[in-house]
């Protein structure tokens, strides 16, 4: 498998990612690819021997983006509500532009009984990465006092995860863009420590 510094192979990943975000893993076909990029699938075969190794590798390409995007937002000294509020408005402009009306991770999710074993263990990391990386927002916003958890920050953290995500499908669903916002609108702020009044 060939990923680096090679643009055939990113233009593959990336109508992979395209393909699996709109039709999920069983979907589509090498011949979909072929056809979007107008390569020929032994072109595709060379980067990634089989279908599995193109998913698990646009998994990864996914989880080091997001891995770069939170540790930017991290380091900017941002407190977790403002870490939280920008995850939630990432997404919202996705599904609004279209550019990623659905997380791959969460449509793989979709089908994890299905999926090769290589192709769900890579599910599962990113949504272990994802709940890791709330828990230790979750964590910094408790200590810092900005956060007051009605539980504890890791049900916090599956609790966001799953309206997220949920909120994504209803948006799918009812081809809303703006319940995915209806619906994430408060999840911040009902972790947030309320303010003392002066």
């Amino acid at each position: 498998m060939t990923v680096t510094g090679d643009s055939t192979a990113g233009r593959i990943l990336e109508a992979g990612r395209q393909l699996i975000m709109r039709r999920g893993y069983s979907g589509f076909s090498y011949a979909d690819i072929a056809d979007a990029i107008d390569i020929r699938k032994a072109s595709i075969h060379h980067h990634f021997p089989t279908k599995a190794d193109l998913a698990v590798a646009v998994l990864r390409q996914s989880q080091a983006n997001f891995d770069a995007d939170m540790s930017l937002l991290e380091s900017s000294g941002a407190d977790a509500l403002v870490q939280m509020r920008a995850y939630i408005g990432y997404w919202e402009r996705c599904i609004a532009d279209d550019s990623a009306p659905f997380c791959v991770a969460g449509m793989l999710g979709a089908e994890l009984p299905a999926l090769p074993d290589e192709v769900a263990r890579a599910v599962k990391a990113h949504f272990d990465d994802l709940s890791a990386w709330l828990v230790r927002v979750l964590e910094a916003g408790v200590q810092d006092g900005v956060v007051q958890p009605g539980v504890s920050v890791q049900t916090e953290a599956a609790t966001f995860v799953s309206l997220v995500y949920g909120a994504m499908l209803a948006a799918r669903a009812y081809g809303n863009a703006g319940m995915f916002r209806d619906v994430t609108g408060g999840a911040v702020e009902r972790l947030a420590m309320p303010r003392k009044r002066a």
